[in-house]
């Protein structure tokens, strides 16, 4: 999907739930990945937030979902390239 398009997509569902453009630009210019706007767009899809800071709240989760998974993912590689170290040391 076209990041341009999942922005606008954010932007729009912030006005319609009556919060200012600008929140759902901010919103969507931190999330900055097509998962992350995918996600955001669902729970602004399916909820009532009744305050801005509910919509932060809820970027802010996402976000750090998505640290926490690339931190994970990182941590994989390099135990898996330990690993791989220790199984040719023992060659």
């Amino acid at each position: 999907m076209d990041l341009e398009y999942l922005r606008n997509k954010i932007i729009k569902l912030v006005e319609e739930k009556g919060h200012p453009r600008e929140l759902g630009a901010l919103v969507a210019d931190n999330l900055g990945s097509e998962n992350t706007m995918i996600r955001m767009i669902g729970y602004l899809s399916h909820s009532q937030p009744q305050s801005t800071e509910e919509i932060a709240d809820e970027m802010l989760a996402i976000c750090e979902d998505r640290d926490n998974w690339r931190k994970k993912k990182e941590a994989e590689f390099y135990q898996q390239k330990y690993n791989q170290y220790l199984w040719e040391m023992k060659k």
